[in-house]
């Protein structure tokens, strides 16, 4: 049953920022970071971050609030961190200076659904947002070099845009719009189950303009797209959220083209298997291997870009962080404080954890 959304006050969001910088530990050049990550101390507290390949610390970036993913610029070296869904905080720094972030924030009647890109030449930073009022997506945009002051906002041409992508053109941001409506003063509650209208999108992003969009019909209208990743034919492939019946869950894993209609992997029984949910999505350094995390059921499962089949599946309790780490092969991060390096066929390379850690969501690769 759908909740009757203007039932709900909006509320104003508070706004949430960095807590006092804690001493960075160890050197933060930019040779020496190899990953990004949000996550949770065992005291409660969140953090950014920066991390070596093995694992180790590099620098901590203490928040107030729980981050979510981290957007990098590889040529200028900065990041940007956004808040979890329904957070208003953006966090951005440089990779190889331990100097105090920049706080951002996305404006009145506005929140950060946690995911956000930089622009190829580094001008600009985009980010996916509600207009809560409006009952719309928006994609903020923000001027770096003016302290990521926010100049202007693309529809999303949907509503709750989750993970945005700017394409290899550099010219289209790539949109996953999970369909589903909600407000600060609920939280995290799904307000239009029974009508949600999930998408994937194609807009320019300097006009703003819609280039394609493909959305989910029929039996699949309760797939939420969430996460997003592109191989080396130039295909999207998403990873999606079911919100309907689990006894109906379909796959949960697909790919779609500026103009090729959404296709779901062929893989029966997967999508149930994966518990209905895909918590982060990776292309192999080649672009042939796709990677999509599944925390519920604590596995990633490999797809082959070319053939379209599944080569691999691999268990960690509550896995979710995915990065590619060589030509065919990706690095993983859980709940557990783990990072894991396989192969695409789910061959073990090695392990690393931390003790008292808990990685969020999202790893990003750095070097």
């Amino acid at each position: 049953m759908a909740i009757d959304r203007r039932s709900l006050l909006l509320g104003t969001l508070a706004f949430v920022g960095t807590a006092p910088m804690r001493t960075a530990f160890g050197s933060a050049a930019d040779n020496d970071v190899a990953y990004v990550a949000t996550a949770r101390r065992s005291g409660g507290d969140f953090c950014v971050l920066l991390l070596r390949a093995n694992g180790s610390i590099v620098r901590d970036i203490p928040l107030s609030g729980r981050g979510h993913d981290i957007a990098y610029h590889r040529a200028s070296g900065r990041a940007a961190v956004f808040a979890r869904r329904p957070g208003a905080f953006g966090v951005a720094f440089d990779i190889g200076k331990t100097t105090a972030p920049h706080i951002f924030t996305p404006g009145d009647g506005r929140h950060y659904y946690g995911h956000g890109e930089f622009s190829r030449d580094g001008r600009l930073l985009y980010a996916s947002e509600n207009d809560i009022a409006g009952e719309r997506g928006v994609i903020g945009i923000y001027d770096v070099a003016r302290d990521y002051k926010k100049i202007g906002e693309h529809p999303s041409y949907g509503i709750d845009p989750h993970q945005i992508m700017l394409l290899a053109d550099g010219r289209t941001i790539a949109i996953g719009n999970g369909g589903i409506d909600t407000v600060p003063d609920a939280w995290r509650a799904k307000l239009n189950l029974d009508t949600m209208q999930p998408s994937l999108v194609f807009v320019d992003a300097e006009s703003g303009k819609l280039v394609a969009k493909h959305d989910m019909k029929g039996g699949l209208r309760s797939l939420s797209v969430r996460h997003v990743t592109q191989d080396k034919a130039g295909l999207i492939w998403f990873g999606g959220q079911w919100e309907g019946s689990p006894s109906e869950t379909p796959q949960i894993v697909g790919s779609a083209g500026l103009d090729r209609e959404l296709k779901l992997i062929d893989a029966p029984g997967s999508g149930k298997d994966l518990r209905g949910y895909i918590g982060a999505m990776a292309v192999s350094r080649d672009g042939r291997y796709i990677a999509a995390s599944a925390p519920k059921a604590g596995q990633v499962l490999y797809v082959d870009s070319e053939s379209g089949g599944v080569v691999g599946k691999s268990d960690l309790k509550d896995v979710c962080g995915l990065s590619s780490e060589g030509d065919h092969d990706f690095a993983a991060s859980s709940g557990f404080g783990v990072i894991r390096y396989e192969t695409a066929h789910a061959s073990i390379i090695s392990e690393h954890a931390l003790q008292d850690i808990a990685f969020d969501n999202h790893l990003r690769r750095i070097s």
